[in-house]
């Protein structure tokens, strides 16, 4: 019998780490509730790389099976990605995995929390020993090709800092390095025109002759070419070489104000906490590590600091425990309740039903198809006109808070949040309204405003997340948008922008929605535009409506405010020739200046017609 065999004998926990280089799998077989991450008999495999963000769903199934086709069938799958950021990366993991693994529970994270679990669990340690039980946190402090910081208390709370990439963080890793190494050789050769020794090493490393080679050479480069020169970048500050020096003592104050400012975060200033060191440049280079160690001493005297001893990998075997066990002690009512589990249909929607008048809309002729969906259009305002009443409630919110300078945002996927980022662009031109004054918010952010984003509309923690860095206050009004008047996103927003003391208001074309007291906004505007004439294509007639009572939420409400005059667009913000030429011609119509008399009015006014009119009146 092999390995895998005697391994598939027994429960298997299978642990998978994925980043941009590789991708390591750990199936390991143990009692489950007994496994503590000391070393145990295992079947290991490494393939080729799978961050999150550079693979389809296809391609992480297929890293999954390959796995599958080499490991034992396990008992529980935790999966640690790089990229894994957001609620929708996690989700996509899990489908990935449920497609390999049916029905065995799986824990998606990111490979921070797996290196930081390996931690968690691992007996060696540097310098942790009878303190470990007066730990009250630990910090993963990571720095290889990238940096970051990830912390979890006993109580569960974490916190991270950095993981942004390379051009917004890093710090302290050996890309920074790296990159600090480049910019500070050209530096020096411009100030002082001699070319520095560690300027030499890079050259002799990269195989160039002369400092203008690097020009070409760093267009090219990858993140893993420039984060290789830190390697020059230590040689040269063992010979004690001045610029390598200064780099990294830079680099290791980055490191310590990140892991300190994350336990911060975590803990009170006091509190014994363990920095796990982790990544190869803390792992391969001591002196720096201990560099390190030395500036968090010095902001948090109470450090413990320790080194990762065993590869991360071992951290997701360990999470594969803790899910295999928490499957079986939770009960089917102690499992939380997504934010669209409560809001039910009486029956399908009316955007999801079939059209008995479109049955056939395969073998129409072009013409009494054309007919057909016109037909089906002029059925819309009728069904606007029966949520008259709540849609002029929409507005006179909308009116308040725009005088409170408050916010309107406009919460979608699909078409329901291109129109409404469709709206929100076209008040400043047409009211000369400020650029946040109507916001939209996208599903899946500007990308998903040309293509689909895989699952984004799936996330309500997204949707909630877009309301805090927004600021939504109590001053805003928050209009989501849902054909169906299910999407995920949209109510995560809008339950977050109520708890955040905002109006809100729901638009959808779902009268039979039942929405708990406890969950429904402030407004529901739900006219029944019935079926599409193709099924489920809500960017039909739902899309339609939808441009229709946004149309009138911005229009009706800068009427209010004082922006139109009669039907003239008085506030238009004239940034080309048709629309300088139609401003001239207002103030005409206005004032019954001639078109010379009326343009140079605009001019003189930077071409704001109310100003431009007060000008005429006065001459």
């Amino acid at each position: 019998m092999d390995d895998r065999s005697k391994l598939a004998a027994g429960n298997v926990f299978l642990g998978i780490e994925a980043g941009g280089t590789r991708t390591v799998a750990l199936a390991v077989d143990c009692v489950a509730g007994s496994y503590s991450g000391q070393k145990s008999s295992g079947w290991r495999m490494e393939i080729g790389p799978a961050n999150l963000r550079l693979v389809t769903d296809q391609q992480l199934t297929a890293r999954f099976l390959e796995i599958a086709k080499a490991m034992p069938m396990p008992i529980s799958v935790a999966v640690g990605m790089a990229g894994a950021r957001l609620e929708s990366d996690r989700k996509r993991i899990r489908r990935a995995a449920a497609t390999v693994w049916p029905g065995v529970p799986c824990y998606a994270t990111n490979d921070l929390e797996t290196a930081l679990a390996a931690a968690e669990a691992a007996a060696e340690t540097s310098e942790v020993g009878d303190q470990r039980s007066a730990v009250n946190a630990r910090v993963l402090v990571l720095s290889g090709t990238g940096s970051c910081c990830f912390g979890r208390t006993q109580e569960g709370k974490t916190a991270k800092i950095g993981g942004w990439g390379q051009i917004l963080g890093d710090k302290g890793s050996g890309f920074e390095i790296g990159l600090r190494a480049l910019k500070a050789v050209v530096y020096y050769y411009d100030c002082e025109g001699t070319w520095s020794a560690l300027g030499q090493r890079i050259l002799r490393a990269l195989q160039l002759n002369e400092p203008d080679d690097l020009i070409g050479w760093v267009q090219s480069a990858s993140k893993p070419d420039i984060a290789a020169l830190a390697i020059e970048v230590f040689a040269a500050a063992a010979k004690r070489e001045k610029i390598a020096l200064d780099i990294l003592a830079g680099a290791a104050s980055s490191l310590a104000k990140d892991a300190v400012a994350c336990t911060g975060r975590l803990v009170k200033a006091g509190t014994a906490v363990q920095f796990v060191f982790a990544g190869s440049v803390l792992l391969k280079q001591p002196r720096f590590a201990n560099e390190v160690a030395l500036q968090i001493r010095k902001r948090w005297p109470e450090a413990i600091i320790a080194h990762l001893q065993r590869e991360s990998v071992w951290g997701a075997v360990e999470l594969a425990r803790r899910i295999f066990r928490e499957s079986k002690v939770q009960s089917p009512k102690s499992k939380l309740q997504s934010p669209t589990e409560s809001i039910q249909s009486l029956v399908l929607s009316p955007t999801e039903q079939r059209n008995p008048l479109s049955m056939h809309l395969d073998k129409l002729p072009l013409g009494k198809a054309i007919r057909l969906m016109l037909s089906e259009d002029a059925t819309i305002p009728a069904a606007i006109r029966g949520e008259q009443k709540k849609i002029e409630r929409a507005i006179a919110m909308i009116v308040r808070a725009f005088r409170r300078r408050g916010r309107l945002f406009y919460v979608g996927a699909g078409t329901s949040g291109r129109l409404g980022v469709l709206d929100a662009s076209e008040c400043p031109p047409t009211f000369r309204t400020p650029p946040d004054t109507v916001q939209g918010i996208m599903a899946g952010g500007q990308r998903a405003l040309w293509e689909a984003v895989e699952g984004a509309e799936d996330d309500p923690e997204a949707g909630a997340r877009a309301m805090e860095f927004r600021g939504v206050s109590r001053q805003d009004v928050v209009v989501g948008i849902a054909a169906s008047g299910r999407t995920p996103f949209v109510w995560g927003a809008l339950k977050k922008a109520k708890q955040r003391g905002a109006a809100t208001v729901l638009v959808c074309f779902n009268p039979t929605l039942r929405i708990p007291r406890q969950d429904r906004p402030d407004l529901v505007v739900a006219p029944d535009v019935g079926p599409e004439v193709l099924t489920g294509s809500t960017r039909l007639k739902a899309g339609t409506a939808t441009k229709l009572i946004l149309n009138m939420f911005t229009t009706l409400s800068m009427v209010r405010l004082g922006k139109v005059l009669g039907n003239l667009m008085i506030d238009v913000k004239p940034s080309n020739t048709k629309l300088r030429d139609r401003a001239v011609r207002i103030v005409q119509q206005l004032t019954r200046a001639d078109y010379s008399a009326a343009r140079a009015a605009l001019e003189a006014s930077q071409w704001k017609i109310k100003a431009a009119c007060a000008r005429v009146r006065r001459l």
